[in-house]
């Protein structure tokens, strides 16, 4: 067991050589949003770009797509024709999941679950979806809950989950809260190790763990329980996955990134800390 340190951007971020190509450095898809919830995968979106992926593509109901699309240049945002996630969108998801790893020569990775809702027949397509792909995927938010209805379909798979403290026990854990950290620690190895996947958990000490390893992050400020700072957080992890790295150690340097650029952010703005002040301290962290 470790606990993270600077040192990890070194590893996550060796010196460039002088010729790249676009897509070297990744593709990143972030599935997400919803009538209500528009932001979430923007967020995840512009985090990713911050650290350091090549590309993003978004892919949303309509609503959620049109506002995104038209929030920055940067970003390009498929719109889905509904309201939320269908079941009759499955084909197109994995057809333009195909098509990314296709583009990117396998430098691809997806976020699922920011905004999506809870409505039965989005998780059910959630489920479907992941059960039919095998790319590093960052699973958040309410694609958590819809896992939790089939824990099967991660075993094996280079997915990554990053639960809070309840969500954690949607996948069969106990609530850690009461827990002193040597027991946290110990319960989620062990629910990594049953479900066969990488779990980061947020929490004042974020655990993660393949199962087997475990490193602990105490980056972090207090004033990040805003909401945006896991959108911030599952989009870092998943430019780090699109770019190669091994989801344990993606979870590691994620968790680090976002609470750097969260400290940063928050010594400026304390209680006015929203989640793109975390974004923009990104490049202070990882520079």
């Amino acid at each position: 067991m470790n606990t993270v340190t600077t040192r990890i951007i070194k590893e996550v971020y060796p010196q460039r050589p002088a010729e790249v190509s676009k897509y070297d450095y990744g593709l990143l898809l972030i599935i997400g949003g919803g009538e209500f919830y528009s932001g979430s995968p923007a967020l995840a979106a512009l985090s990713g770009f911050k650290a350091g992926v090549d590309m993003v593509r978004l892919i949303a109901p309509k609503r959620a797509a049109d506002i995104i699309a038209s929030f920055s240049p940067i970003l390009a945002a498929f719109p889905l024709d509904s309201t939320h996630l269908l079941k009759a969108h499955l084909p197109t998801l994995l057809t333009m999941t195909e098509g990314a790893r296709e583009s990117a020569h396998g430098k691809i990775a997806v976020v699922i679950g920011g905004g999506m809702g809870r409505s039965q027949e989005t998780q059910e397509t959630i489920i479907e979806y992941l059960s039919n792909i095998n790319v590093p995927v960052v699973i958040d938010a309410d694609a958590i809950h819809a896992i939790a209805k089939r824990l099967d379909v991660l075993a094996g798979k280079p997915f990554l989950i990053t639960p809070n403290t309840f969500e954690l026990t949607l996948l069969g854990g106990k609530d850690v809260k009461p827990l002193e950290l040597d027991q946290r620690i110990q319960e989620v190895r062990e629910i990594a190790s049953k479900l066969r996947t990488t779990i980061l958990l947020k929490s004042k000490t974020d655990i993660i763990t393949n199962g087997t390893d475990v490193a602990l992050n105490e980056t972090g400020s207090p004033y990040m329980s805003i909401g945006g700072a896991g959108d911030t957080l599952a989009g870092i992890a998943g430019a780090l996955l699109a770019r190669g790295i091994n989801p344990f150690v993606a979870a590691q340097a994620a968790a680090y990134i976002n609470g750097k650029a969260g400290e940063a952010a928050a010594k400026i703005y304390k209680e006015s800390l929203v989640a793109t002040d975390i974004i923009d301290s990104i490049k202070d962290v990882i520079g």
